[in-house]
């Protein structure tokens, strides 16, 4: 049976997450409530990889668990829906799934995390692009 996280489709992003948080969680105090807030702290633990020079290939886990995350949060508190993506956005975004946004838009949460990730630069904030995120519906916290 193939690991839900390793390639996972839209309907499979929220168990993802889910069971990232919890391993996360489990040895960490970490406040990952999947609050606009949350994503500040997935920009410190991305961050804390870059440093202490961990490779993408090794991070591959972590980071889709942090995509999965970011993408969760995007569901949960601005209208977003998870979707897989054709093979023409496939190919464009380099991953399986993504969210499409009230207003019809696609975003990328997985690739997101990985420019974060290679870059680090704060223009890939996860936090900043909920923030300026086009499309975005207001939702009261659950």
């Amino acid at each position: 049976m193939r690991e839900v996280c390793e390639r996972p489709s839209a309907e499979e992003m929220r168990a993802c997450a889910a069971a990232f948080v919890t391993r996360v969680t489990a040895r960490n105090r970490l406040p990952l409530d999947y609050s606009e807030r949350s994503l500040r702290i997935v920009d410190f633990l991305i961050d804390g990889l870059r440093k202490g020079g961990a490779d993408r290939e090794r991070m591959h886990g972590t980071l889709l668990g942090l995509g999965a995350y970011v993408g969760e949060v995007l569901v949960r508190r601005a209208g977003a829906v998870w979707v897989d993506f054709d093979a023409g956005q496939r190919a464009y975004f380099g991953q399986p799934a993504g969210v499409r946004m009230g207003d019809g838009r696609v975003w990328n949460p997985l690739g997101r995390v990985v420019n974060r990730f290679e870059s680090g630069g704060p223009e890939e904030s996860l936090q900043t692009f909920y923030l300026t995120l086009h499309g975005r519906v207001r939702r009261a916290a659950a």
